[in-house]
């Protein structure tokens, strides 16, 4: 796993020609590449290709300088000149006319050429200092990805932890549920038992399906309202599909390949389990439990950012 935050820096020499490339990148959804620097279109796309090779995603600022050792592009050639010169000056000679200029010397075809190798030497240095930097690139992303992992590990361990408390804690809710529920229609029976208590000839309350002659409660009814009560409750799928979630998390972590974009998914997911769940229980150290899964979903989603 990678970081997409990096810096390198590459010089090479070809003929006369120096070249150092400069490469940032920082965070971006996509690859989006920036190119500085005297390019040609050619050098351009053998640029683009290189840094597509190598890179993701993220925003990368390639700029490049050249600089080479002539202060011209062209080449004088004295042989070629002189010659020239000679014949220039027997010809005025013989028309009685005045000697040639520099000028016209220079205007004669051979004596200035344009150093055409030029291009291929800058276009080759920089190809060479691109891979310098590239390589540098690479490697401080490696770093900073490596220092990320272990970060998300450590935080996606949290998150298995509390998944383990929610499971262990939901497996007692529908016990729980059967004692509030029996607790809460034994109090309603013994009071309205007190407020009838002068009227010995009245009706029996019958708790609305719940209790028995006497104040006595129906256990079969009971039960099917505990059980009506634990299924609405229920949080074993998002449980099941919370654990896949961390697993993946886990494995695209520790792996080599890219994964930014996935476990910017698998946080979108785990957080809508999270909810469903919170949304679910009305228990108290479930709720507690959501509330910190949550703050610690938060600074996964924050480093996921960083992740190439």
């Amino acid at each position: 796993m990678r970081s997409m935050t990096g810096f390198g820096r590459g010089t090479a020499e070809h003929g006369r020609s120096r070249a150092t490339v400069d490469i940032r990148a920082v965070n971006h959804r996509y690859l989006d590449l920036k190119l500085r620097g005297p390019l040609s279109p050619p050098l351009e796309d053998a640029i683009g290709s290189r840094v597509r090779a190598v890179v993701e995603r993220g925003s990368v600022s390639v700029t490049v300088h050249v600089t080479t050792n002539e202060p011209s592009g062209v080449r004088i050639d004295q042989g070629v000149a002189k010659a020239a010169h000679a014949q220039l000056a027997e010809l005025a000679r013989a028309l009685n006319l005045p000697g040639p200029d520099l000028a016209l010397v220079l205007a004669q075809p051979g004596v200035v050429t344009t150093v055409e190798e030029e291009s291929t030497d800058s276009d080759a240095a920089v190809i060479a200092a691109l891979d310098a930097a590239l390589t540098q690139l690479v490697g401080m992303r490696d770093h900073e990805g490596r220092a990320l992992s272990r970060e998300l590990l450590l935080r996606l361990a949290e998150l298995a932890a509390l998944r383990k408390t929610i499971e262990k804690i939901a497996a007692d809710v529908p016990e729980r549920m059967r004692k509030r529920l029996d607790e809460r229609l034994r109090r309603l029976i013994a009071d309205e038992a007190a407020d009838k208590s002068s009227d010995a000839a009245g009706p029996e309350w019958s708790g609305a399906g719940f209790a028995r002659p006497a104040g006595q409660l129906d256990p079969q009814r009971l039960a099917q309202e505990v059980a009506l009560l634990a299924d609405r409750a229920d949080v074993t799928e998002e449980l099941v599909r919370l654990s896949s979630h961390l697993e993946q998390a886990r494995t695209l972590v520790t792996g080599t390949a890219a994964a930014g974009r996935r476990l910017e998914f698998l946080v979108q997911e785990i957080g809508r389990e999270l909810n469903t769940i919170g949304s679910k229980s009305s228990v108290t150290e479930i709720s507690t439990a959501i509330v910190e899964a949550k703050a610690v979903l938060e600074k996964v989603r924050e480093q996921v950012q960083n992740v190439e």
